[in-house]
């Protein structure tokens, strides 16, 4: 990944790990990740309440990210931990197909988000910077765009902004059952250890091996 210089200078610290899982084949469902995901579910369970899941110290620096970049955390919640109130409200991880589960599970598990797209709807590299005046985005579940300010952190590649970092990933690039290759990425933030990220990566690409058959490049983490 490139990175535009004034986003790490005015987030020193802010980082990702990264890399492609090839050749996967996505069925909608997995009883072998249901499974997991209910062994995850007793585990967050044990581990946060309601009450103290937002002085958790992870999800804790995402949110002091994100009121640096004009996002409300008590409204628009970081994606890790918005996966931990589902569980701890609903007892229950999202159901989207096994890929997508796969890598929400490990999110959940490590408190990192991650952002995934379908590499081969990916225009060339990918660069973290900041939005501009007059971008717009439409995420998942967006039906029109959104205006963007200049504030927001997002990632783009030769064409278009694919996520707002860390928290929403475009539709048009998002990972559906028909996708072969999965460009996964874990999001770092100002006061995250960068081997926690870079962890969280390993254990999603570990996951699609092991659910979807997909073959994991090397991580990759940067900046560097």
């Amino acid at each position: 990944m490139e990175f535009s210089p004034d986003v790490p200078k005015t987030f020193p610290g802010i980082g990702v790990a990264e890399g492609v899982v090839r050749s996967v084949s996505i069925p909608p469902y997995s009883p072998q990740l249901d499974l997991l995901e209910r062994e995850v579910i007793r585990d967050l369970q044990t581990r946060y309440t309601l009450e103290s899941v937002k002085n958790d110290p992870i999800f804790r620096a995402y949110r002091d990210f994100f009121w640096r970049v004009g996002v409300d955390p008590t409204k628009t919640r970081p994606a890790s931990e918005a996966l931990v109130r589902r569980v701890l409200i609903k007892g229950t991880l999202p159901r989207i197909n096994t890929a997508v589960d796969a890598y929400n599970t490990a999110s959940a598990q490590s408190g990192i988000p991650i952002a995934a797209f379908d590499a081969d709807l990916l225009a060339g590299t990918l660069t973290m910077r900041f939005g501009q005046v007059g971008e717009t985005f439409r995420g998942i579940g967006i039906q029109k765009p959104i205006p963007l300010h200049p504030n927001q952190v997002i990632l783009a590649d030769a064409r278009e902004i694919v996520a707002i970092y860390p928290y929403r990933d475009a539709d048009s690039t998002r990972v559906t059952t028909e996708t072969r290759n999965i460009h996964l990425v874990a999001c770092g933030a100002p006061g995250i250890n960068r081997d926690l990220v870079k962890a969280t990566y390993e254990r999603c690409a570990r996951y699609l091996k092991e659910f979807t058959g997909g073959s994991p490049d090397a991580v990759s983490v940067s900046p560097r």
